[in-house]
């Protein structure tokens, strides 16, 4: 059994299982830690709810209600700060996601460190979600700010009848209120920012019967030719291992377009491959095809290949690609090379395929740990740099240009950082920073990293005291089962987070 298709009532989640929930209650006073810099409560001034046609969604400015409110936290290189945390020299620095909380002791988000902050809860977790891309414009600053996503559920197993995939809209995302202190980025300071203003949460769902594990969008022109209306179409494999592709372009038009209804026969899905026997977690959209071609892979450790048709049908490939010993647990098609995809097994190593090689086999195989390589982020920016992430905690940076086929030695990292100690669940670049990188982790973290920064020699006394902080950690996000975490593409800076529930957040560090 994959390590991700642990039994437990809740159902499977991304690196093994549900965690138990954890207990904190949201004081400000965090004293007891030896801080010797109090921390303010974060208040949610809003106490919102959210109706959409489908769904009942509960989420404030920050989330939810006080008492449930969990933490998020700021650690600024080169000295971190936060709840309980002592000066960045002394011994009882407080480290969000490696230091204990002691009884009676609570974290709270400190609202100067985001520029936005929004958590919304779905009816059941989600494992997995994609942002959409939208046609009101790139690098967009003015607040508040509407997105589109779509996420897959994981209802409980009784209840996997209430699986659904849902097409999401967020509006009114505000920035924080400041409360007239004004904000010291002027990029964010635009006439048409308003902190008051209500988000609005809109849904549409579209059964499903069984549990998602990994969703992907993808946009392409109408029936895989070169020219006509966009669609949007989304890939979703299932606990089943059956993988549904759905044409969501009505959906999306539903939030925006009066009068505009989604039929059952809308809500049904153009294709379903049953090539795989085994579920699994590893699919991706090639961004270079533009009628689509999706890779798909599973616990078997097989790879399929599917097609869009001249005729806008749907074919896969019957003949796998196979070399994995362990699980496909990741697969990023290449940004420069539209027949070039990598994937991460739990066999340790990550392989690089062409699609046209008739041996079916990988072209170059590097063993880049000893645990499960459980995720990849191939950069947009540089298409030679590869992330990735383990189970062990470690994530690292690897320069493709110096993987060779057939090598007997274990490549070198170009970075590689041991901070986190749980299972990485989700690494991905920023869309136009090669140097910033956003990792998910086990720890109930969201970290961001900027692997440009290098610290003199003034600079590393100065952090002496904290023990195991790399100076290139910009931010920690406190957020609870972090599983997966996504950079907004337009509006920059943004990322959204889903586990327990749903994160939106843009801090002032990146």
């Amino acid at each position: 059994m994959s390590k991700r298709a642990a039994e437990n009532d809740d159902g499977p989640l991304k690196a093994g299982h549900r965690p138990d929930p954890m207990h904190m209650d949201m004081d400000v006073d965090t004293a007891g830690a030896g801080s010797d810099k109090e921390m303010g409560e974060f208040e949610d001034e809003f106490e919102d709810e959210f109706e959409s046609e489908d769904e009942i969604f509960e989420a404030g400015v920050d989330g939810r209600p006080d008492a449930e409110r969990e933490a998020d936290m700021d650690l600024d290189t080169p000295a971190p700060a936060g709840a309980g945390g002592g000066t960045a020299s002394g011994p009882s620095a407080f480290i969000v996601g490696r230091s204990k909380l002691e009884p009676g002791q609570t974290l709270a988000p400190d609202p100067s460190t985001y520029h936005m902050l929004h958590n919304l809860s779905t009816p059941w977790p989600c494992l997995s979600f994609d942002i959409i891309p939208d046609a009101l414009g790139d690098n967009r600053k003015v607040y508040p700010a509407t997105m589109y996503t779509v996420s897959g559920t994981q209802a409980e197993g009784a209840r996997s009848h209430e699986n659904a995939l849902m097409v999401m809209k967020f509006a009114g995302l505000s920035r924080m209120d400041r409360g007239g202190g004004g904000d010291s980025d002027s990029d964010d300071d635009d006439d048409d920012a308003d902190e008051d203003a209500d988000p609005i949460l809109e849904s549409k769902s579209i059964p499903l019967a069984s549990t998602t594990n990994r969703i992907r969008a993808h946009q392409t022109p109408a029936a895989g030719l070169t020219t006509g209306p966009a669609t949007t179409l989304v890939a979703t494999m299932t606990e089943s291992s059956h993988v549904y592709i759905h044409d969501i372009t009505p959906h999306l038009a539903s939030f925006d377009t009066p009068g505009v209804i989604v039929s059952d026969k809308q809500n049904r899905p153009l294709s379903t491959i049953r090539a795989h026997k085994a579920e699994g977690y590893a699919l991706d959209w090639s961004p270079l095809s533009p009628a689509g071609r999706l890779a798909t892979g599973d616990n078997d450790g097989l790879i399929y290949i599917t097609s869009r048709t001249d005729g806008g049908g749907w074919v896969t490939d019957t003949r796998p690609l196979t070399g994995h010993t362990g699980s496909v647990e990741e697969i990023q098609w290449s940004p420069s090379e539209d027949k070039v995809f990598s994937s991460a097994s739990s066999d340790g190593t990550i392989r690089i395929w062409d699609v046209r090689s008739k041996s079916r086999k990988a072209m170059i195989t590097m063993q880049i740990s000893n645990a499960d390589v459980n995720v990849m982020s191939w950069s947009r920016q540089r298409s030679n740099l590869l992330a990735s992430g383990d189970d062990d905690g470690v994530w690292g940076v690897w320069d493709l240009r110096s993987w060779k086929p057939n090598a007997a030695d274990k490549p070198t990292p170009v970075a590689s950082f041991d901070y986190h100690k749980e299972q990485i669940t989700s690494v991905e670049w920023h869309p136009t920073d090669d140097s910033i990188v956003a990792v998910a982790a086990g720890d109930n973290t969201v970290t961001l990293w900027d692997l440009a920064v290098e610290l003199d020699d003034e600079e590393s006394k100065d952090t002496a005291g904290v023990q195991d902080v790399p100076p290139q950690l910009l931010f920690v996000h406190y957020h609870e089962q972090a599983k997966e975490v996504h950079w907004h593409p337009q509006i920059p800076g943004t990322l959204v987070a889903t586990g327990q529930e749903f994160s939106i957040f843009k801090t002032i560090s990146v």
